[in-house]
């Protein structure tokens, strides 16, 4: 992240965004996330071109890593080595058990633009994450990930498709906030981020929780440019 880019995602931070009902949700939510989502076809292919298409022994960074299933332990479990970062104790928790082999730490996403969990890494997973931002945030949260990325590294990415910005919605007995995008803009957003999009997918998901509304779920696999 060049020193513009960083001053710029330090101003955003500091108009005091409070994520904490976000976090306290996810640790009420816990395991139950996982009963809720049980069919996760998208993710896992997603997951499989990101783990396939590096080398064993690769970084990768999972933001947003929940309960590190299935994405933390499919990284894991093709020999890359996985440092996990989330928001929810709860959750992290749970992805300590849930895989052993993988290193985690909890944070706010933007903490990471200081590089404290490294930089260069091979590849990043970021699934369902970057919805849980204000809109206005995500293009400098994207330019930060690009910037932990070595040259030519991937991003593994997936999103919810719907015209919104920090939209309240009920989650499993719980309330958070979610943005995001109609898939055209999506794909402006990553392209002027610094992206090139290899491949991209997309799916109607319908939960097995009736607390959560069905969905259109987009993947999009991207490499730094």
């Amino acid at each position: 992240m060049s020193g513009d880019d960083r001053r710029e995602y330090d101003g955003y931070a500091r108009l005091g965004l409070d994520r904490s009902g976000q976090a306290e949700a996810f640790d009420a939510i816990g395991d139950r996330y996982d009963e809720a989502f049980p069919h996760k076809e998208g993710q896992l292919a997603a997951g499989e071109w990101l783990a396939s298409s590096l080398p064993p022994g690769s970084r990768i960074l999972d933001v947003g890593c929940g309960t590190g299933l299935p994405t933390a332990r499919q990284l894991a479990e093709a020999g890359h080595k996985v440092t996990g970062n989330d928001l929810s104790p709860g959750m992290l928790a749970l992805a300590r058990t849930n895989v052993p082999d993988a290193e985690f730490h909890l944070g706010d996403l933007a903490d990471l633009r200081d590089g404290r969990l490294g930089r260069e890494f091979d590849g990043i997973a970021a699934f369902f994450t970057l919805l849980m931002l204000p809109r206005p945030e995500i293009p400098h949260a994207l330019r930060m990930l690009h910037a932990l990325l070595r040259p030519g590294g991937l991003l593994a990415l997936s999103m919810v498709e719907a015209d919104v910005d920090d939209f309240s919605i009920p989650f499993l007995g719980n309330t958070i906030r979610v943005s995001g995008y109609l898939r055209d803009d999506l794909r402006d957003v990553v392209t002027q981020a610094g992206f090139e999009i290899a491949g991209e997918n997309s799916l109607a998901y319908a939960p097995a929780s009736t607390d959560v509304p069905p969905e259109i779920q987009i993947f999009l696999n991207l490499r730094r440019a």
